[in-house]
């Protein structure tokens, strides 16, 4: 491994303590967006009584796009403040939400903690992805990513299914919101007493890289150019990165409706928003290393198509609703953990240490600009067409998506 004569090593084994420490932020990190898989789209039409498929899903709408672009910035206030201050800053954003989504009297205030969520889960989860990559070192890049996003998704899928849980004995507010309490508060704790910032391990592999025309430090917008349409490969990776937030997006929103529409109860409806994320989390670690094997491509065509595959298996009712559900969203569980520690070790193997961080946050923007854009796809197709043309649209543009990354993108890796 490379070292420094201030003795900072590159690598899984050489900053295991801090790089687990990360991965256990980044689970309270996620159960904060698990808090909302299961109930919010519940309370909206049962508690408020509201009718419209766009307006139910307009929290997911309101933190897709505050979270992309506070992913698009998180990247440049980390090379400027460093990368813990901005993950501190996260969780200060995120303090609030639980309580807000607990005791909101109005659906417009449930809007505004999803505008808070998404600053803290763009700042957040934006730094714990930034300060593995930076201890992981280029060759273990793909275990990295799959760790961090195990422990985020599991913990999505995990509290997806305690909060079903909880509503189907106390109610849906306000007791499955009790626990992002402590989800904020050990967050909030770890980070500003016991996680250390990474960026001096980012500096040291800037230096083992040969320096190039694109090695200096470049602002946003040429990063932005570069990562959206100016680089082949980053350009599939960020259509590949948003179409799969998009099948999130819809689903977040569309399930818990269509499932209770077709007579499954909270605590199935529980289950089947909990399968998803946690067979994406943890499949996640076998997938993570398998990226470095075999390389990112083969994951990200092939993740896509399993997605696809799921869309089929839910949108045409094979089997129960129940078991459509669950076998549907084990597939899209399954695509998604191959296709998403591949993309972000994808864009770290194109983009140059010197300006990473910024090109992920990139990334990150259109990536979960997909939130967005699946929620209002499904809630105007939805409204037209009936929920299940939503899971139709969403399989149609995956497919394309994987054909995409299939036909351009080139591996980057030796």
């Amino acid at each position: 491994m490379i070292e420094t004569k201030e003795k900072i090593r590159l690598g899984l084994k050489e900053n295991w303590q801090q790089f687990t420490l990360l991965v256990l932020v980044n689970m309270m990190v996620g159960g904060m967006v698990g808090l909302e898989r299961t109930v919010v789209p519940l309370v909206g039409t049962e508690e408020f009584h509201i009718q419209s498929d766009v307006v139910v899903f307009s929290f997911i709408i309101a933190f897709g796009v505050v979270k992309a672009f506070t992913n698009l910035i998180s990247g440049v206030l980390a090379d400027k403040y460093t990368r813990k201050k901005v993950l501190i800053w996260g969780w200060l954003f995120g303090l609030p939400v639980p309580f807000l989504l607990a005791f909101a009297p109005s659906w417009n205030w449930i809007l505004f903690a999803n505008v808070l969520l998404g600053i803290s889960q763009g700042f957040a989860w934006s730094m714990t992805v930034n300060m593995k990559i930076d201890l992981a070192g280029k060759k273990n890049r793909g275990l990295a990513m799959g760790l961090n996003e195990a422990a985020g998704y599991g913990a999505v899928g995990l509290t997806a299914l305690l909060t079903g849980y909880l509503a189907s004995h106390y109610g849906l507010r306000p007791q499955p919101f009790y626990i992002g309490i402590a989800y904020t508060l050990v967050g909030l704790l770890l980070s500003i007493f016991v996680v250390q910032d990474t960026r001096k391990f980012a500096q040291l592999e800037a230096r083992q890289v040969s320096t190039d025309e694109s090695a200096h430090k470049p602002n946003l917008w040429w990063v932005f150019k570069e990562t959206s349409f100016k680089n082949k490969n980053l350009f599939s990776i960020s259509q590949a990165g948003l179409i799969n937030n998009l099948n999130d997006g819809m689903s977040w929103g569309v399930f818990p409706l269509l499932f209770m529409s077709m007579g499954v109860g909270l605590e199935g409806i529980g289950w089947i928003k909990a399968v998803y994320p946690v067979v994406w989390g943890v499949g996640q670690i076998v997938t993570g290393p398998l990226a470095d094997k075999i390389g990112r491509k083969p994951l990200i065509v092939w993740g896509m198509f399993v997605q696809v595959l799921g869309h089929v298996v839910i949108g045409f009712e094979w089997f129960q609703p129940l078991t459509s559900g669950l076998i549907g969203s084990v597939l899209l569980g399954i695509g998604t953990a191959m296709v998403y520690p591949a993309l972000l070790a994808a864009v770290s193997d194109t983009a140059h240490p010197n300006w990473r961080a910024s090109s992920l946050g990139v990334y990150r923007f259109w990536r979960d600009m997909g939130y967005a854009l699946g929620a209002l796809m499904a809630g105007i197709v939805g409204s037209f067409f009936g929920l299940e043309w939503a899971v139709h649209i969403a399989g149609i543009i995956t497919f394309i998506s994987g054909i995409i990354v299939w036909i351009r993108m080139k591996e980057a890796i030796a």
